[in-house]
C-alpha cells in the first residue's frame, strides 16, 4: 500500500468568518470558476488553488493516475488561525475537523484523516484533540509556533502529554515563518523561511526535555524535518559545551532517533542523508499535494533511489506511515 502522508485539503463550502467575526485575517475561499478559487487573506491573494484542494473525487482521480492508494489529508495551515480568540479559532477547527472526519467516512478506502486543534489555548485543544480521536481522526496537524512562542512553551505541555496519552500523532507544518520581513522576495518563505522554522519547532521540543518527559509522543515533521538533519550535529556540540543550558540528560541527537520525517526533499542524495542519519523506519513518503511546490509522483524521490532495498521502499512509501498513525490498530489494511 503506498500512502501519501502529506496532503491538505480545505472544504469549498468554509464559512466567511471574516465577515461574521468582522476580521479580515481570516482566510476566505473565492471561487472563480468550478476548477479553480483564490485563497484571500486581508484582502490579499494568498494562494491561488485548483478544485484538487476540496474535491475527493478530483484527487482520487489523480492517486489512481499517480499510483496512491490512500492519503492523508490535513487542513492547509493558513486555517491554523492561532492569532484569533479562542471561541472563534475553535469553530474554525471544529468544522474543519467535521469536513475531514465526513471525507473519511464517505471515502474511507482513500482517506485518512488528521485533525486541527486551537493551540492558543491548551485545554481547549486537548478537549477538542479528544473529539477528533472520537470522530476517527488518527492525529493532529500543528503549527511549528504559536503567535511567535516556540513549542516549547510551558504552557504546551500538558497538551503533548495528552497526545501523548490519547496516541493522537502530531503533524508539525511550517507557519508564520521566522525572519517574515526578511523573506518576500523570490518566495524566500517558502524555500529558506519554511526549512529554518521547521529546524528550530524540532530543536526546541528536544532541547527543552519535552520528548523526555513525553517518551511514547509520536511527531513527525514536513519537508523533510527541514534544515534539522544538517544543524544537529551543531545542536549537539551546543549541548556539550554548554553544560549551564542543558535541560536534558542526553544530546539531542539521542531525541532526535524518536522523530519522524516526511521524503519531501526532492532530491537522491538529499533523501539518502536523511535516511542515514535517522533510519528507514522514520521517514515517511509524502508530497504536499496539491500545491505547486509538491512531488509528482508521490515517492518519485523514494524510487529512483535505485540502492534502496524493495523492504526499504515499502516501509517508506506505506508501512511507516500506518506505524506513525497506529492505522494497524484502528483496522486499516495493508
Amino acid at each position: 500500500m503506498r500512502i501519501d502522508f502529506h496532503t491538505h485539503i480545505y472544504p469549498l463550502n468554509l464559512p466567511n468568518f471574516a465577515q461574521k467575526f468582522g476580521n479580515d485575517k481570516w482566510p476566505v475561499m473565492e471561487q472563480k470558476c468550478s476548477c479553480g478559487a483564490d485563497i484571500m487573506v486581508s484582502g490579499n491573494l494568498f494562494r491561488e488553488v485548483t478544485d484538487q484542494v476540496w474535491d475527493p473525487k478530483k484527487r482520487i482521480g489523480d492517486m489512481e493516475k499517480e499510483g496512491v492508494d490512500m492519503q492523508v489529508i490535513s487542513p492547509v495551515p493558513v486555517t491554523f488561525s492561532y492569532w484569533a480568540p479562542v471561541e472563534q479559532a475553535l469553530e474554525m477547527a471544529q468544522f474543519q475537523n467535521d469536513f475531514i472526519a465526513e471525507t473519511v467516512k464517505e471515502y474511507p478506502a482513500h482517506f485518512i484523516g488528521l485533525g486541527t486543534v486551537p493551540l492558543q489555548d491548551a485545554e481547549t485543544a486537548i478537549e477538542e484533540m479528544r473529539r477528533c480521536k472520537e470522530l476517527g481522526l488518527t492525529g493532529i496537524e500543528i503549527g511549528t509556533n504559536v503567535n511567535g512562542e516556540n513549542l516549547d512553551a510551558d504552557y504546551l505541555l500538558p497538551f503533548f502529554q495528552a497526545a501523548e496519552e490519547l496516541e493522537m500523532s502530531l503533524f508539525i507544518h511550517p507557519w508564520e515563518t521566522m525572519a517574515k520581513d526578511r523573506t518576500p522576495r523570490h518566495n524566500f518563505m517558502y524555500t529558506v523561511g519554511m526549512p529554518s522554522e521547521t529546524a528550530l519547532a524540532a530543536a526546541s521540543l528536544i532541547w527543552s526535555g519535552v520528548m523526555e518527559k513525553c517518551p511514547n509522543l509520536k511527531v513527525c515533521f514536513a519537508h523533510g524535518g527541514g534544515s534539522f538533519a544538517y544543524i544537529l550535529p551543531r545542536l549537539d556540540q551546543g549541548w556539550e559545551v554548554w553544560p549551564h543550558l542543558r535541560l536534558t540528560e542526553h544530546p539531542p541527537s539521542y531525541y532526535a532517533k524518536k522523530f519522524y520525517f516526511d521524503s519531501l526533499v526532492y532530491d537522491k542524495d538529499n533523501f539518502a542523508f536523511l535516511l542515514e542519519r535517522f533510519g528507514h523506519d522514520k521517514i515517511i513518503m509524502g508530497s504536499d499535494y496539491p500545491f505547486l511546490l509538491r512531488e509528482i509522483n508521490p515517492g518519485k524521490v523514494v524510487e529512483e533511489s535505485l540502492q534502496l532495498s524493495d523492504e526499504v521502499k515499502r516501509a517508506v512509501l506505506g508501512e511507516n506511515a500506518r506505524q506513525f498513525l497506529n492505522l494497524a490498530k484502528s483496522g486499516v489494511s495493508k
